[in-house]
Order: structure tokens, then sequence, then C-alpha cells
């Protein structure tokens, strides 16, 4: 048995880090427990493993009396001085056994509770090892599943990636490598247990902290991220060194650095926008290349009402709203999206409107500017090659066309519109 406890003590400090004086309690405790309720039972026991060669030994401990009642707990005082010379009645001696008299039941017993203390003594170095990890990234192998969820081998211990921490679009099968964050240590009946996830937020933060030195030395700022797992991710970014420009620093050369992340996350897009203060800039930024037009902001309710073309509101909206919702967690704010309306003029208001458009030019009267309408001339930057006799035939006279080219041509010139 001393080989067999040898190799255990070598196989838990070499490949689980559990320390040998703290197997050794765990096993000697475990044999002393099995043995006094089996053959044993009744007997005071101590048992000694040596540390370097595994070997066992134990000792029965007898009170010494003159008139023994129970063998197992009890030891006459001529017998025990064959033992202890200077034994005395009333004290305690030690006597060794043979420990394969500890019975098989026992050895067996014991078998299975060391294996509980090896477990419980793994779960234990577990929490250790990893509860200074927590929202660090890890990397390990895919090994099965069980109730749906993956299990990961990280090396020293053995992860969870339940189905909601895991993106839709992938899959792995046993054997191919994986890295997720290291999201928890939940406590359950089995012991502590490694959550993983790769469809956290923080996932891609740790992944672009890892990747982007500037963010890594505190220089860029992820200000908002938001994510719609295997879809796409946004994140608003700052810098608080005015010469680094933290949009450029996060894409890198020729996009080196998001490339890395999108393999990493098998391709999901990844928008990186400026972050700022002002939340219509930050909505024109990250609802690109659609255009917000009409904004209004309800500031009590967080709340943004804005329009877009028609042919840019799939756009803003996304594929089952998922870009308006990414949208909105990035900015705070909640969202109200509508189609421009488009207000179709008839040719009565669209002449009203040049007309009063001509208002704007100084010394063209509402009466001059009716004509000049009449005649299809619906702005100054229309009035190109009209000559007096063209004015007098719209019912100028020959001094109004004169003026009116002279005061036209003044404007123009003031406006820098070419001819």
């Amino acid at each position: 048995m001393s080989s067999e406890i040898l190799s255990v003590l070598e196989y838990m400090e070499k490949e689980k880090g559990i320390g040998r004086e703290d197997m050794i309690g765990a096993i000697t405790n475990a044999i002393k427990g099995a043995a006094q309720r089996g053959v044993n039972a009744g007997q005071d026991l101590r048992i000694e493993i040596n540390p370097k060669t595994g070997n066992l030994q134990a000792w029965a401990l007898l009170d010494v009396v003159d008139s023994m009642s129970d063998p197992k707990t009890e030891i006459h005082i001529e017998k025990a001085r064959l033992f202890t010379p200077d034994a005395q009645i009333g004290g305690r001696i030690e006597k060794e056994i043979d420990p394969a008299y500890l019975g098989r039941i026992a050895a067996q017993t014991a078998r299975q509770t060391i294996m509980q203390r090896l477990r419980q003594f793994e779960k234990e170095r577990i929490y250790d090892d990893y509860k200074d990890m927590i929202g660090d990234i890890v990397s390990g192998v895919a090994r099965r599943r069980e109730r749906g969820d993956l299990i990961v081998d990280l090396g020293k211990a053995e992860a969870i990636l339940p189905p909601r921490e895991r993106v839709p679009s992938e899959d792995y099968s046993p054997g191919e490598r994986i890295r997720c964050l290291l999201l928890a240590i939940e406590h359950s009946n089995r012991g502590p247990e490694l959550i993983l996830s790769r469809a956290s937020v923080r996932f891609v933060r740790r992944l672009f902290e890892l990747e982007v030195t500037e963010i890594a030395d505190g220089t860029v700022v992820i200000e908002a991220i938001s994510r719609e797992p295997g879809y796409r991710t946004k994140i608003a970014v700052n810098s608080k060194d005015p010469r680094v420009d933290p949009v450029g620093a996060c894409v890198g050369a020729r996009g080196a650095r998001v490339k890395s992340i999108v393999r990493e996350l098998g391709g999901e897009k990844i928008d990186i926008i400026r972050h700022y203060s002002d939340p219509i800039k930050m909505l024109e930024e990250a609802i690109k290349p659609a255009v917000p037009r009409n904004i209004r902001i309800d500031e009590p309710g967080r709340r943004i009402y804005f329009e877009v073309l028609e042919e840019d509101l799939s756009i803003a909206i996304g594929r089952r709203g998922q870009n308006a919702r990414l949208t909105s967690r990035l900015l705070g704010w909640k969202l109200d999206i509508s189609k421009e309306k488009k207000v179709e003029m008839g040719f009565d208001a669209r002449v009203q409107a040049a007309v009063t458009g001509w208002h704007g030019v100084p010394g063209v009267s509402d009466e001059s500017a009716q004509k000049l309408v009449t005649l299809g001339i619906v702005n100054p930057e229309a009035f190109v090659g009209v000559e007096a006799e063209d004015l007098v035939g719209a019912g100028f006279t020959e001094n109004e066309a004169a003026e009116i080219i002279q005061v036209v041509e003044n404007y123009r010139s003031s406006h820098n519109i070419d001819a």
C-alpha cells in the first residue's frame, strides 16, 4: 500500500499542486476513520505516513489496567511492560499493529474517503488559484458536454462554459482550443465552479486591453461598449492625449489590431467610434452611414427622437432591431426612430416658396419677385445670362430691368455666386 500512497502523493503534488502534508493529513484521517468503523471499531488508533517513502505505520492506543474488561481499549500491566518497560497502571501505551490488520473493508472505505478528500482539496485549490483571475482571459481545451454545458480543461482545473455565455454561431469539438473570459467562481454543492464566457461584453473589452497597448497603459479609454454576441459590437473610445487618435490606435496599422480581435470573435463586426459627451454627436457617429434628421431630445426621459431617410431606415434599425438596440445601449438613451416625412408641394406652393426666396435679395420687391419666378428665374443662382430685353419682355420697364440686373449682380458678387 505504501507504493500506492507514494504515487498518490507525487501525482497530487506535481499535477494538482497539493502539498504532501495536506495529503498525508487527509489520508491518515481517512484510514483511521475507516478502520474505527470496521473490524477495529472501538479502538483508538494513531496512524503515520512517511512523506518520502509512503510507508504506513499504525498503533493502537491502550489504557494500562490490572484487570481487563475490553481488549480493544485496555491492556494488562504485565503485557504492557513487554512493549513499554516503564508502563504504569492508569497510563497509556502505543502498541504497533500491522496495517494489514486494519481490514480490507477499512482499506476500501479509506480509498473512497481519500478520493473524496482529494476532490475537496482540488476544489479548494481551484478557488485559491483562480480567484485573482476573474475578469481575465484564460485558454483551455474543449473536452465534453454535460447537461448542455461545455467542459473546458484549463490545465489545473476544469471550467464550465454554459449555454447562456456562448455565442450562438459558435460550436466547439472535443480537443479544440478555446479562449474565454473567466467570468465568475460560483459555489455549489460540488464545490467552487469556474464559469467561463465568450458572450460577455467584458470579453471584448479585455481583448482590446490585451491587443491595444494604448488602452493597457491608460492613454486610450473605453468609454462605452455594447454588444450583440456573434453579430456586432459597438465601442466608443476617447484619448487622454490629444496627440493620440483613439480610433486609429484601436484599429491599428492597416487594421491589424481590430482584425485580430475580429478573428478571435469568429468574424463578429466591430464598430469603433470616437466618444463625445454630446449625445447628438454620439448619435451621429454611432448610427453611420445613416444620417439622423429632425432630432429632438427628451432630457428627463433620456429619450432621443429622430428621423432618417427612407433608404436609411433599415440601416439605422438593423436586422431585427439589433443596430438600434446597440446604439441605444452605447449612448445610454432610448431611441425613437421614424422615417422622414416628405411633404409634396403643389405648383402654387412652389411658386410662393420661390417668391419668398427672392425676399432675401435686397432691392427686389415682391412684385418683381413674382415676375422673375413667372419668367422661370426662381433664385439668384438661376440668374445666368439674363439680359435687360429678357426682363422687359416679362413686364419690366427698361429702367426696372437695368436696376434688377444690377441688384442681382451685386448680390451674386457679395455672396460669391459664380456666373
